[in-house]
């Protein structure tokens, strides 16, 4: 029991006094400490560069802890011990952006002029459709940033400090620099702090490196020659990290938001995120429609009024037509459906989608920054090789099930002496566990370090029953692992009469340095210079391979040594082999990288892991390809500016950026934005999280990811693998492609719905088309087969065309020219076609105008022929749809009755359409009157006519680009 410390007040429940040095003198206590962020603190203070005396002298502290006075003092200087969430847009700000929007303003004066000019049904339904609109577009932003609470709820709750030569447990915001830090096996660190003392202390620090092997820490002071990043320094130990093994002190030098986890926090909430490439190409849509439609608004008002010599009410009545005919009302919802359905098509593929919009950035993507550790590789440390006394041995099975042997020339073998002794000193020297598959664990996993896990598990591939050994040979001590030896050993007892067993494994060169003779042949013999060298191109040709290579030795000590010192134990060893392993790539990243490759996509690897490893597996992978690629670390970045960044990104050399810290990460995505990439970034940790929400858009790992991560990325990958982030930039091409299809088919009718107006105008027709008419089309009959046309699977071609440049418009010329001149036009003609047969059924000739009691505005017969107008607009939609399933390819190439839900869309437009014209109340509503099955036929007749002309434009296209995978559409 340690004592609760609240609000600076002590009550103790039991005190245990240290044997410490004496308190410093009261005015070093308080001596001020370096204010300003972790990384501005510790420029001013480099601890990890002086000793630990001149720590704690620099900090105004002891070994003692700090007094409880003193405490409460920095208390509120430096504030409490606390990640602090910055305050966003209030919700209600975000829900009233909606409502000002572009469309939203047009559609505001549309709805006011219709007030003012009586039309009170037409001024409420325009309400009603920004009101929608506006909801729609809420629901993407209403998911607010979690990424700070996260953040938060990686620091613990309490922590165990030494204050006044007492031990106690305190919560944790309550810390300050000074503090005395009491750390064991198990612990959370609660904030920065420079190591005093340690024994076999490791730390977790996957939360701010991505890499999940224990770092070992001293407590020695380190020299500052720039190779090692400020997360590597083996004496600090930083807030979010954990304790893996051992037991140390430590002076606490930052809290809060001056540690470098707060340093992570400010950047995830400082780094904004910036549009999605599909709200700037919407807002540039919107912009277009918003230019054409007030242009032509204001046109045809005065062509209203001064050539046709319309009445005001008249005028305006036609200039608010005009806006509603070419604002796509629709289109914000239709885009957010199907943008919903390319979600559910990701989530089948392992990739949930936090922010629609995201779907179709990664279609966009030129540049994928991914994670080497869990992404492309399995995140399993597996013995590959093996080598003794000039044998070389091939081990089988990956991961941490022990199932495989090693074989030789692709035969398996039986252990002999040397590989029995390899195998014994791998499970001997290691403090894994290896947990077989239970209720709560699908498959095999390791408790402990990921290499001592694969070394055991090469061990059980051997044949070695660990457990039966150790009952015959139990451990008796340990010489734990250091950064100057590089070497562990054990030692147990020994069937041998009055001698004990030494076990040790360690850095190839620093192991053989300790060895006399070598086990060859089932006899330990002398070695000699030609085994030295033979084992030095033994290790160095596992290395070039990318493979993390150990040492195996033993010896026997004739007698039990007073002392346990790594100089008599680890003497005199006898060599036994190597054992040589990697963590495997994942089996299908290679064809997914190469895919990527075609498909025009740059993949770059950033790694908290060493470079020749990263290298060797980029190569494997296929990220690498030329003979030679350039190896940056965090310490290299730390010396380039951002302008010989940007240089060195943009001229084509393969590039690996390894052992990086958060803010070189961030770098690397800021300089490849900055030379106009579309940026996908993948990370599960801590570090990961500014960069994840820089990026264009951030990938973050389901499995092994952090919250703060999966909270700051846009997508989670379910599998944590590299192959459903290409499989996702598939899908999201095809999003894009699926939208401008469906855009295409909105600009289409929107064509059909102006030209009635203006022959209205111009030749002072009976009205062919009400307003209300027209929303109904926009936001009733065309939501379905739109939708239907978001659904449409890739076409074959997606992944071999490069990405789509930032130039390319989603309305651009073609685009337009297609929808609302060329098909445009052709709807126009099925649809104005009933429209005069249906008046001149009812006596209606040239020169008759709006003005004839017969075909004033709500008569049946103007009625009528309005409802001809509409049906024609709603049947021509049917062929409009089938016209735009495809941009080049024919479609029967595709299936004509592929899309079920196309065929579902045409059913309720037509359901929808009939409801308005044969209901009676909405007959009054909408302004319709019942047509015979006459007038259906006719128009239907027109339905192949636009079918057969957008094929006949295909196969023209076709056959003009043929031999071209680039070719445009026209």
């Amino acid at each position: 029991m340690g004592t609760e410390l609240g609000g600076g007040m002590a009550t103790a429940d039991k005190q245990i006094r240290r044997d410490e040095p004496a308190a410093p003198r009261e005015q070093e206590m308080t001596e001020p400490i370096p204010a300003g962020t972790g990384q501005t603190t510790t420029e001013r203070v480099p601890y990890c560069t002086i000793s630990a005396d001149d720590t704690l002298r620099r900090l105004g502290t002891s070994h003692r802890g700090l007094p409880d006075d003193e405490s409460r003092r920095r208390l509120v200087q430096y504030g409490p011990n606390v990640l602090v969430e910055e305050h966003g847009t209030p919700l209600w700000r975000k829900f009233a952006a909606n409502l000002t929007n572009f469309f939203a303003v047009l559609l505001w004066a549309a709805a006011a002029l219709s007030f003012l000019t009586g039309s009170t049904q037409t001024g409420l339904a325009i309400v009603a459709v920004i009101l929608i609109n506006a909801v729609f577009a809420f629901y993407q932003e209403f998911r607010a940033e979690q990424a700070t609470a996260a953040l938060k709820r990686l620091l613990p709750a309490f922590a165990r400090v030494r204050r006044g030569g007492l031990d106690a447990r305190i919560p944790a915001e309550k810390l300050v620099p000074g503090d005395i830090l009491l750390l064991e096996e198990g612990d959370a660190v609660c904030a920065d702090a420079r190591l005093l003392t340690e024994a076999d202390l490791r730390t977790n620090n996957s939360t701010l490196t991505g890499e999940s092997e224990p770092a070992r820490k001293s407590a020695d002071a380190v020299r500052s020659d720039g190779q090692l990043t400020w997360t590597q320094m083996p004496n600090l130990l930083f807030a979010g990290t954990s304790v893996t093994s051992g037991v140390g002190e430590a002076a606490v030098f930052a809290t809060g938001m001056d540690t470098t986890l707060g340093h992570i926090a400010h950047l995830t909430q400082t780094v904004k995120a910036d549009r999605s490439p599909l709200q700037i190409e919407i807002s540039r849509v919107a912009g277009t429609v918003i230019q054409l439609s007030v242009v032509m608004g204001v046109a045809f008002f005065l062509i209203g009024s001064f050539v046709a010599h319309l009445t005001l009410r008249d005028g305006s009545i036609f200039a608010i037509g005009i806006v509603l005919a070419n604002v796509p009302e629709g289109l914000l919802p239709t885009v957010t459906l199907a943008l919903a359905t390319g979600v559910q098509r990701l989530a089948r593929r392992n990739a949930l989608v936090k922010k629609l919009s995201s779907v179709e950035t990664l279609g966009a993507a030129t540049v994928i920054c991914t994670d080497k550790t869990g992404t492309l590789t399995q995140n399993e440390m597996t013995v590959r090789e093996a080598w003794t006394a000039g044998h070389r041995y091939t081990v089988s099975g990956v991961g941490y099930e022990p199932s495989g042997a090693f074989q030789a020339d692709g035969r398996p073998l039986k252990p002999d002496d040397a590989l029995g002794r390899l195998a014994r000193i791998a499970a001997f020297c290691n403090n894994a566990r290896l947990l077989a598959p239970d209720a709560s664990r699908p498959r095999w996993e390791i408790l402990g370090d990921p290499t001592e896990g694969a070394l055991l598990v090469a061990a059980a591939k051997a044949g070695f029953d660990l457990g039966d050994a150790l009952e015959r040979a139990p451990r008796l001590r340990q010489l734990p692992f250091d950064a100057r030896r590089k070497r562990m050993s054990v030692i147990h007892q020994s069937d041998r009469a009055g001698a004990l067993e030494v076990a040790v494994k360690g850095a190839p060169q620093e192991t053989l340095a300790c060895c006399t003779r070598i086990l060859a042949e089932g006899q330990a013999r002398a070695l000699t210079q030609a085994d030295r060298d033979a084992i030095t191109a033994a290790n160095d040709g596992f290395a070039r391979g990318g493979l993390r290579v150990l040492a195996m030795a033993y010896r026997y000590m004739e007698r039990r040594p007073d002392v346990y010192i790594p100089d008599s134990v680890e003497r005199d060893l006898v060599f036994v082999g190597l054992m040589a392993m990697q963590d495997p790539p994942r089996p299908e990243v290679q064809a997914a990288v190469e895919k990527a490759r075609t498909a025009g996509i740059r993949v770059v690897m950033i790694t908290g892991d060493y470079g020749l490893t990263a290298e060797a597996v980029a190569r494997k992978i296929g990220i690498v390809s030329r003979e030679h690629a350039r190896i940056i670390t965090g310490a290299d970045l730390d010396r380039i500016d951002d302008v010989a960044l940007r240089d060195m990104l943009g001229c084509g050399e393969e590039v690996i950026f390894a052992r990086v810290a958060p803010e070189h990460k961030l770098r690397v995505v800021q300089a490849f934005r900055a030379l106009g990439h579309v940026v996908a970034v993948t990370g599960d940790g801590v570090n990961d999280a500014p960069a994840l929400k820089r990026a264009d858009i951030g990938v973050a790992m389901g499995k092994v990811g952090t919250d703060v991560a999966r909270e700051a990325s846009a997508m989670i990958l379910t599998d944590d693998n590299f192959a459903s982030i290409v499989a996702a930039v598939e899908e999201g091409r095809a999003v894009y492609d699926n939208i401008r299809k469906f855009i295409t088919y909105i600009f289409a009718h929107l064509a059909g719905e102006a030209i009635p107006y203006i022959l209205f105008a111009l030749l002072n027709l009976p009205l062919p088309l009400t307003a209300l008419q027209i929303l109904a089309i926009d936001l009733g009959t065309e939501t379905l087969p739109a939708l239907a046309l978001g659904t449409e699977k890739p076409e074959p071609d997606v992944m071999r065309r490069p990405p789509r440049p930032r130039s390319d418009r989603l309305l651009n010329l073609p685009t337009l020219a297609r929808g609302y001149c060329y098909l445009g036009a052709l709807l126009a003609v099925g649809s104005l076609s009933g429209y005069f047969w249906q008046l001149q059924r009812t006596g209606w000739h040239w020169g008759v105008t709006s003005a004839n009691p017969l075909f004033a505005t709500g008569t049946l017969f103007q009625r009528q022929a309005a409802t001809m107008t509409f049906l024609g607009i709603v049947i021509m939609q049917i062929a409009n749809v089938f016209a735009c399933r495809t941009e080049r390819a024919s479609v029967f190439q595709v299936g004509f009755f592929s899309n079920r839900l196309v065929f579902a869309g045409i059913a309720f437009e037509l359901a929808f359409a009939a409801v308005l014209i044969y209901i009676p109340v909405f007959q009054g509503v909408f302004g319709t009157a019942p047509v015979g099955l006459t007038g259906w036929l006719i128009l239907f007749a027109f339905t192949p006519l636009i079918f057969g002309c957008e094929e006949v434009r295909k196969a023209i296209v076709r056959r003009r680009n043929r031999g071209s995978m680039e070719g445009r559409i026209p």
